[in-house]
């Protein structure tokens, strides 16, 4: 019987283990990740989130366990998982000096890809950055180098992208442009496997969530799993005040009606 494509797994994790000297990171860590999914892993600061990444982008070696990215053993055919993914890390690997459009035409020269121009051109306007192409980098916001980087790490289609804590460091409005981002990317049938520490991260992308704390992947589960294993909520009748996120948003204009506060209205 034919297996669904949709059906396989993009990422397998097991028994992962990975130590530095006498420190033991990674004590036994299983993942599994659907094609086409967003798959956050969640942890604080030094629970082994970017080791996880670095051993699944070929980058280290795990100490015992098993890895396969797209089918291949990250250890074994080492190769052919580096043609399966792109890696965005937590911090931007573009070239300020440049242009927009000029490090996305470098990156698809560099993979030797036909027509890097119009490869460029499409990526600028499926990230909203066409208006900024022939400007350098250096000018650009935060939330705009790191939809560049993201968009650089696309050029060749790789079925599987790596994201290490994506918006650290980013302002509201460029976290919230980087989150459309990493949405579109599963719509269009791309397997996402991202870091954060971010709790409304993990809940506002993920289709699937894993949390990582003492070398394990302790909760794996959909959003709605994590939430029953807690116990039911009482049903209280309070006064809902705006967020601190909804304040800032509709003072800068992107309210729900596009609007700044205090702006007259028809």
């Amino acid at each position: 019987m034919e297996v669904d494509p949709a059906a396989r797994s993009a990422i397998q994790v097991q028994g992962l283990e990975k130590a530095y000297k006498d420190v033991r990171v990674l004590t036994g860590v299983d993942i599994d990740v659907a094609q086409g999914t967003i798959f956050a892993l969640l942890g604080s600061n030094g629970a082994g989130k970017t080791t996880i990444v670095n051993i699944l982008s070929t980058l280290l070696r795990p100490d015992a366990g098993r890895a396969t990215v797209n089918g291949f053993d990250v250890v074994e055919q080492a190769a052919r998982v580096r043609e399966s993914i792109s890696l965005t890390g937590q911090f931007s690997a573009i070239d300020e000096i440049l242009t927009g459009r000029e490090n996305l035409m470098l990156i698809a020269r560099l993979r030797h890809l036909d027509g890097p121009g119009r490869i460029a051109d499409q990526l600028l306007a499926r990230f909203s950055l066409s208006e900024a192409a022939a400007r350098r980098v250096a000018t650009y916001s935060g939330g705009m180098r790191r939809r560049l980087d993201i968009a650089m790490s696309l050029i060749g289609d790789p079925p599987i992208i790596l994201l290490d804590e994506p918006t650290a460091g980013l302002d509201p409005q460029g976290r919230i442009d980087v989150w459309q981002t990493v949405k579109e990317l599963s719509r269009h049938g791309t397997t996402v496997l991202l870091t954060t520490q971010y709790l409304e991260e993990a809940e506002h992308l993920a289709d699937r969530i894993g949390i990582l704390h003492g070398g394990r992947i302790v909760v794996d589960g959909t959003l709605a799993e994590l939430k029953r294993r807690l116990p039911p909520a009482r049903i209280e009748y309070v006064e809902r005040q705006p967020t601190l996120e909804e304040v800032f948003l509709a003072t800068i204009g992107d309210g729900p009606d596009g609007a700044p506060a205090g702006a007259a209205r028809n």
